[in-house]
């Protein structure tokens, strides 16, 4: 598979790949942005820790559906299972995050591989029925196992130990958003490595047709498995770091409701964009705290009004939109 590059007009893809990876500084100023609740905004920093682990989850499913074609309203199962693994090993007596942390990933990446069997077999209305079928099933099961799970009234008893024996979780939230913002930062990077190499470009080819890739001789179905993996334990590790830093797991981990926001966060920034989600996720989180404000009962009347205008609007999403004026005024 073949891509252009923009200014030299070569299909060497890489040469793309290489253009692709650089670093802008946009990317920096960004970066650097996301230390100013630290400084500025210290009260804010518990909102800043959501806004954190939202925006992992919408990489995590923007990595399958921005880039992938996998469209999905149940990928808060992996969120879910990440979470309860998280909190129950503490539970159990294991609280030292950053093990439980890859624990709860590996664990989530386990059932995302073998759930992929069932997702590559299906498309469209059928695979969107699917994972949000598996949700279903998983909330239900986490319910009913309230022995374990604490069913409605949520896993008690957690234990949090400080990060490497070092750095308690305060109650300001300074050690709940460094300890989110370093593990967003490094899978923002893994992902970026990823959907910048030949495999990206192969899942950009299975996104964009599906039934051409077995004729260069791509393994469509195994591309798909492989992505669905890596992103339910991206997933999982979302999940690991709320119930981490939070002290707390319910059901609302599983729910319907949190597989349907990540999309509306992707929607609103821009999918097939890695800064899409965290835009999008920045953007959700902070109109929810402040529509919240007005009128915490209907807050999402206001979130409405704003997907639609950025769907009539901007189809590509905010991000998307900014990068058409900024291409547009460089010509």
């Amino acid at each position: 598979m073949s891509a252009t590059d923009p200014t030299t007009g070569t299909t060497d893809p890489k040469i793309w790949m290489r253009r692709q990876g650089r670093w802008s500084a946009f990317e920096i100023l960004a970066w650097l942005a996301a230390l100013t609740p630290f400084f500025l905004f210290p009260t804010y920093l518990p909102l800043a820790n959501q806004i954190a682990i939202a925006a992992l989850f919408a990489i995590s499913v923007d990595l399958i559906l921005g880039y992938a074609g996998i469209v999905t309203l149940g990928h808060a199962m992996f969120f879910g299972l990440g979470a309860y693994f998280a909190g129950i090993i503490s539970v159990y007596g294991w609280g030292e995050p950053i093990t439980g942390l890859l624990m709860a990933g590996a664990f989530a990446g386990l059932i995302g591989f073998i759930a992929s069997f069932l997702i590559t077999r299906v498309q469209h209305l059928a695979l969107i029925m699917v994972t949000l079928g598996l949700g279903f099933l998983t909330l239900e099961l986490a319910n009913a196992m309230s022995w374990l799970t604490g069913g409605t009234d949520g896993l008690r008893g957690m234990n949090r130990w400080p990060v490497f024996g070092q750095f308690r979780f305060d109650l300001w939230g300074y050690t709940s958003y460094t300890y989110s913002l370093i593990v967003l930062f490094i899978c923002f990077l893994l992902s970026r490595r990823l959907v910048n190499s030949s495999f990206g470009l192969a899942l950009r080819g299975v996104r964009e047709n599906v039934k051409r890739m077995p004729a260069i001789g791509s393994d469509h179905k195994w591309h798909l498995r492989k992505i669905y993996t890596i992103s339910a334990a991206i997933a999982g590790l979302a999940g690991a770091l709320m119930a981490q830093t939070t002290n707390v797991v319910t059901l609302d981990a599983l729910s319907f409701q949190r597989s349907a926001d990540v999309v509306v966060m992707l929607i609103l920034g821009g999918t097939g964009r890695l800064y899409g989600a965290i835009l999008g996720a920045f953007i959700f989180l902070m109109a929810r705290d402040q529509l919240a404000g007005v009128n915490p009962q209907y807050w999402y009347f206001g979130i409405g009004i704003l997907l639609m205008l950025v769907v009539l609007f901007m189809p590509k999403g905010i991000l998307g939109f900014l990068s058409g004026l900024v291409s547009r005024r460089g010509k």
